[in-house]
């Protein structure tokens, strides 16, 4: 088992941040606003987009960058300025990958994870706990440790879960909250940390099946599938996200799941196994987001139509 840096119990004088996406960026900004001496910002290396060569940063680059603070993609880098800072502290926020012992021996980390643990300790956090109708979720600020999100928790807070509430909205919901545990956590030093207990839930990482919507599920699963962002479907050979839906009252009686059951110039009502969900904002391939009747004005479609 490794021997963990020792974290500082009274307030971190330096900071070595370690985060990617966009979720990550108000927390840096809120370090840096505060006054915390942020040194070093390690993300995940710049991405090639599409077939061309051109590469792309990660928002917490693009962020450290504007705010003048030196960026690696070498996650050890941070222990050379461990060796020349008796007082650092590590804060992962997002960051998407697992930290060796070597570097765990030498730099206290703390991270921001986005769920009441021991539920949903994982890559998607967020996105899971709305797929399984969770009416509840938090942040939890904890020690980073070998294993997946196993570490003591320092501070923790609760927030209710929406029936309207997306990824991006829950999202918003849960940096606020974040910012706020974090800097206090950081101001005060990491005491009193709590093992965690109860049931352990896996939030595994996002996949294209998670999105692709099923019809033979129940109405609500698949308004949850479309509030996680990215869900699509098929219709006439071709792909169609649904960017907004909601569960509809209207009767799909002898209709097929995917099959349409409502058709108006304002309005289009797909069955589900146990009901009906009605589409309100899609994006067809190679367009922008628009509103269904918009979308209906060209689709061609009738009450035989049915999403594959």
């Amino acid at each position: 088992m490794t021997n963990l840096a020792v974290l500082p119990l009274v307030g971190a004088s330096h900071i070595v941040y370690f985060g990617t996406p966009e979720i990550a960026v108000a927390p840096l900004e809120a370090l840096v606003a505060s006054g915390c001496d942020v040194q070093l910002v390690v993300t995940r290396p710049d991405v090639r987009r599409g077939r061309g060569t051109r590469t792309t940063a990660s928002p917490v680059k693009i962020a450290a960058q504007r705010l003048g603070i030196a960026v690696s993609h070498l996650p050890n880098d941070a222990i050379a300025l461990a060796q020349k800072n008796q007082n650092l502290l590590g804060v992962v926020v997002a960051y998407g990958e697992l930290f060796k012992s070597d570097l765990l021996s030498a730099v206290p980390m703390i991270n921001v994870h986005f769920s009441l643990l021991p539920r949903w300790r994982g890559a998607a956090p967020v996105e899971r706990a709305i797929l399984a109708g969770d009416t509840k979720t938090g942040v939890c600020i904890m020690r980073v440790v070998e294993k997946l999100d196993e570490g003591e928790v320092f501070a923790r807070d609760e927030v209710q879960i929406d029936e309207t509430d997306d990824a991006d909205s829950l999202g918003l919901k849960l940096n606020a909250m974040a910012i706020k545990l974090l800097l206090f956590t950081v101001k005060n030093g990491c005491r009193d940390g709590v093992e965690q207990s109860g049931e352990v839930v896996y939030a595994k990482k996002i996949k294209t099946t998670d999105l692709q919507i099923n019809w033979q599920t129940p109405a609500v699963q698949v308004v949850r599938q479309v509030r996680v962002g990215g869900t699509f479907t098929t219709i006439n050979h071709k792909r169609l996200k649904i960017v907004r839906a909601k569960v509809s009252s209207i009767q799909a009686l002898g209709k097929l799941p995917g099959q349409i059951c409502d058709l108006t110039n304002v309005s289009c009502v797909v069955a589900t196994t146990d009901g009906a969900v009605s589409l309100t904002e899609v994006q067809p391939e190679g367009k922008a987001v628009m509103k269904v009747e918009e979308w209906m004005n060209g689709a061609r479609l009738s009450e035989q139509s049915r999403f594959e």
